[in-house]
């Protein structure tokens, strides 16, 4: 009985990590996993505890740190405002150290330039930082 109910938990915590994304829930999911398999096999439920938790701080501190690091240097594609950074865009509105508006790809953005020289509509420039939701822009060479 013990081994079902740690096998419902760590299946519900796996479950659950597909939800977070954050890699711990998946840790304690496989512990309970490991606890499951101990208690199956006749261990008592002070050992499949201690399993659970050996395993799941073992697991927490050893494996997460490897695959979260893995995971974010793995890809090598950049997300959100990184993605941005060097791309072309296209003056909408003159754009001064102030404000204007820029096209980047399909989406308009404010923008200011990052010397404060004055950028003409139609004028191509390069993105060279994105402030809160302002994109930060020199002209284009």
């Amino acid at each position: 009985m013990a081994a079902l109910i740690w096998l419902i938990v760590g299946i519900l915590l796996v479950v659950a990590e597909v939800l977070s994304g954050d890699f711990v829930l998946v840790m304690l999911g496989a512990a309970a996993l490991a606890a499951a398999g101990v208690s199956a096999l006749g261990a008592g439920e002070l050992v499949s505890v201690l399993v659970f938790a050996v395993t799941s701080l073992g697991l927490i501190v050893g494996a997460r740190p490897v695959l979260k690091k893995r995971l974010q240097l793995g890809s090598g594609i950049k997300m959100h405002h990184e993605a941005l950074l060097g791309s072309r865009a296209v003056a909408l509105t003159p754009v001064d150290e102030h404000s204007g508006q820029v096209k980047i790809g399909g989406d308009t953005w404010s923008a200011r330039t990052l010397d404060g020289s004055v950028i003409e509509a139609g004028e191509a420039v390069t993105v060279v930082e994105i402030s809160g939701a302002t994109a930060v822009v020199i002209a284009a060479v």
